[in-house]
């Protein structure tokens, strides 16, 4: 970041950065406890996560400020006026995540008192790739790394195509035996929150790449999830 004649103006660009990375840890870290919830039938972490969002909500109104603050007061330009308003949109992306977080740990806590299910490893390993997407764009975002950025942006397609997968196999336990109805559903709707925090975290790597080159990625996203799809495909069942 080049040097500005006002120090307290890199100072105030410095602490939104650092509120974004505060932000960008702390939804990861909700994000693993949800999981953690989930899988070890936790409904005490579960009930950290549901709580712990509120903090998420604080930073993104302390963002907020700081970049209006930037913005009437310093009135920046061309790169210092990127970093302000992806700041703003990033902190929304992020907060976005927390809440989906939440509602992740909430149906945790339904699903602890009813039998355990398969399909929870499959999420489980869902969740640890969205978590380490959110890494890794905070680390670009960071570093101003466009390149990183996309690498980001482009793994998308691999969180659509597990999230097809685990609706498929969610749905063939639910036709299998419908006392498994209530608990899928529960994990069909969870799955569908982490691959939307997926795409949160696609929007934070397109907004890196605009503050770093000035212009949002060239070619098109190919979106790889059918589990909106309308058309009717059969089901195959495992052996």
């Amino acid at each position: 970041m080049a040097q500005h004649i006002v120090k307290a103006f890199d100072e105030q660009l410095n602490q939104l950065d650092a509120k974004i990375a505060e932000m960008g840890g702390l939804a990861e870290s909700l994000l693993a406890d949800a999981i953690e919830a989930l899988s070890k039938r936790d409904a005490e972490v579960a009930a950290d996560v549901v709580t712990g969002d509120r903090k998420l909500d604080q930073l993104e109104d302390e963002v907020n400020d700081l970049a209006l603050r930037l913005l009437a007061l310093r009135q920046p330009t061309a790169t210092d006026l990127r970093a302000v308003l992806a700041a703003l949109k990033i902190s929304s992306d992020l907060e976005r995540a927390g809440d989906l977080a939440k509602n992740i740990a909430k149906r945790a806590i339904t699903i602890a008192k009813a039998s355990p299910i398969a399909p929870v490893t499959g999420i489980v390993g869902l969740g640890a790739l969205v978590q380490g997407r959110i890494n890794t764009a905070i680390d670009a975002f960071v570093a101003r790394d466009a390149k990183l950025a996309m690498d980001v942006w482009s793994s998308d397609e691999e969180v659509d195509q597990l999230h097809t997968s685990l609706f498929r196999e969610l749905l063939t336990y639910m036709m299998e035996d419908p006392r498994n109805i209530s608990a899928c559903a529960h994990l069909l709707f969870i799955a569908k929150n982490i691959e939307r925090i997926g795409d949160h975290v696609t929007n934070i790597a397109e907004r890196i790449v605009f503050l770093v080159r000035g212009k949002a990625p060239e070619r098109e996203r190919h979106k790889e999830d059918e589990s909106s799809s309308t058309e009717v495909r059969p089901l195959k069942k495992e052996n």
